[in-house]
Formats: C-alpha cells, structure tokens, sequence
C-alpha cells in the first residue's frame, strides 16, 4: 500500500477489494484523510532512522509482524475471520507484492535517499496501477490519461537525471540503484491492486489487510532473522519501527478503509497527494533534509502526471459536458 493508488507506502488500489455502497459524505472523512497522509507521510521518516540500524529485510519484517498482531485480532473481532479463512491463499500470496517486498525495498532505498524523495517516487503508485490494468484487463487509458503516464514518468525521470534527494556522502550509484528499488516497490503494488481485483473481489478490505500483513510476515521472518544486525540498534531506532508498524501501518489501513466507507475509493485515492507533502515537511523539520528547487519542480510534475493518469483530473471533461 502509495506509501498510493497508494502506499502507501502503502498504497490504496492495493487493498481495495470492490466497489462500496454509495454513501453520502460528511466532512468528517477530510479528517480522516489529512491524518492518514501525515501517517504515510511519517512512515519514510520513520523508515529512514530504523532501516540503517536495522537493515532493509528486519526493518520490513518487524514492520509486518506488529501489523499483523494489531489488524488479526480486530478482524476476528469483526467476523471477517471466514472470509479470510475463504481466500487465505491468495491474500497471503499477494501480501508479498503488497507488504512484504515494497517494505523492504523502500527501507533498502531509504539508507541512501532523502525520505521525501522516497515519497515522491511513491507517488507513481497510481500511474503503474494504470499500465498494469491496461496490460491485465485491457482498460486502455484515454487521451487524457495516457497524457498523464508520458508526464508523470517525466518527471521520475527528471529526477533520476539530477542528485537532488541523495543523502549527503551517498555512493552516486547506491543512489540510483535506491530510486530503482522505489520503483520497483511501486510496481508490486501495481501488481498486487491488479491480483487482489481478480482473486479477492468481494472479500471484506479487513480480512484482506490482515491477510496480506500475515503473507508478508511469513515471508520475511526467515530472512529477518538470518540478516539479523549483529550490534543491538539503538532505543531511537526500535522506537521509530514501532511506530512504523502501529501507527503507519495497522492504524493507516484502518483509516484508510474508513474513508472508503464514507466517502469513496476515489477521495481516499487524493490521499496520493498529501502523502509526498507530509513526508518532505517532516525529513526537513526532523532529519535536516535538504529540498532543492529541482526536487520540488520534479514531485510537482509527478503530482500532475498521478492527476492525469487516474482520472481524477481530466481534461477536456467541461467541453464534452456542454456539448
């Protein structure tokens, strides 16, 4: 889950398993959504004091694992243990895609980059969802949105061109190979949105956040333990991956399908915008980071492109209206 279409670093379209009952919203949801932002927004903070201490697989296993001993309880408590009992197969299978190897490999990226451009990247949830619709279910993306695809991965590219985000001392092409793990992170949730869709449509979201953060843990716990550090991290680290995991991840989930409830997929869809926003104010208040005038040109045409390509901005909309 665009830690969206997020991830989320997390990511939304990641764990949306059908379309909900149309409600009429009130404005409670907006809170809703600017809190799950700053809590997306916080995991990249968080994930880049733990995951040097750590190392990149025990940061996203631990991270997982205090996930799934708060999210399986409350599903249980909801009834939804049947329906994941129903589809445990394929909830844990795309856990992976969808926990377990874009955790990792975000916390690999972030030992070499800025936390805000690691958001920025993850911004580009929504833009892989897009091809990777087209090419599973052959939702081909109109005028406006493939308008959206060509800028939106200019401006990745734009950023892969400059230095702007590297960590200061960073090895150039640890750096890169970093925002090559973002987008790699950023693909398996666009494989993962695509998956849940075929193989857990209708399954309640809870048994399918649940399930997903049990797949990821399995997964992990192998490798976490054998890449275990050998010096114990510091008080600050465990601190930060605590919070990774309650607040970033089990109480971001239960937000997040909230406001699907209350107003929608497509407002909690927004929720891709505020995340890169939270995340670049907290590593500059927090980390010292450095933010360029590139970096911030760059997320701004990122943003335009995630706009375009998921419909939530389309042009030419007003014209075909009037006429």
């Amino acid at each position: 889950m665009s830690e969206g279409e997020c991830s989320a670093e997390g990511k939304p379209s990641t764990t949306i398993p059908a379309p909900l009952p149309a409600r009429r919203p009130g404005k409670a949801w907006l809170l809703d959504l600017v809190l799950l932002g700053a809590l997306w927004g916080a995991s990249f903070l968080f994930m880049r004091i733990c995951a040097p201490e750590f190392g990149a697989l025990p940061t996203a296993a631990v991270r997982v694992g205090i996930a799934t001993l708060l999210l399986v309880p409350l599903m249980l408590a909801r009834g939804h243990g049947p329906s994941l009992y129903r589809y445990w197969k394929p909830a844990l299978g795309i856990g992976i895609l969808n926990s377990g190897l874009p955790f990792a490999l975000f916390s690999f990226a972030l030992i070499s980059i800025n936390s805000g451009l690691g958001a920025v990247l993850n911004a580009t949830v929504p833009m892989f969802g897009a091809l990777v619709a087209w090419g599973f279910f052959g939702e081909r993306p109109d005028r406006s949105r493939s308008l959206g695809l060509v800028i939106g991965f200019a401006g990745v590219a734009m950023l892969a061109g400059g230095s702007a985000g590297f960590q200061s001392g960073a090895d150039e092409t640890a750096a890169r190979w970093a925002m090559a793990a973002c987008l790699a992170a950023c693909i398996c949730y666009a494989f993962a949105a695509s998956l849940t869709r075929k193989h857990l449509t209708g399954v309640p979201a809870l048994a399918t956040a649940a399930g997903s953060q049990i797949g990821a843990t399995l997964a992990l716990a192998v490798p976490a333990l054998l890449l275990w550090p050998a010096q114990m991290p510091s008080m600050k680290a465990w601190l930060a991956l605590v919070a990774l995991g309650t607040a970033c991840t089990a109480l971001a989930y239960i937000l997040f399908f909230r406001i699907i409830e209350t107003a929608g997929p497509a407002r909690a869809l927004t929720v891709t915008f505020l995340v890169p926003v939270f995340a670049v104010f907290y590593g500059v208040i927090f980390l010292g980071e450095h933010v360029t005038q590139w970096m911030l040109v760059c997320a701004a045409v990122i943003v335009c492109g995630v706009a375009l390509s998921t419909g939530l901005v389309h042009l030419g909309r007003r014209q075909r209206a009037q006429a």
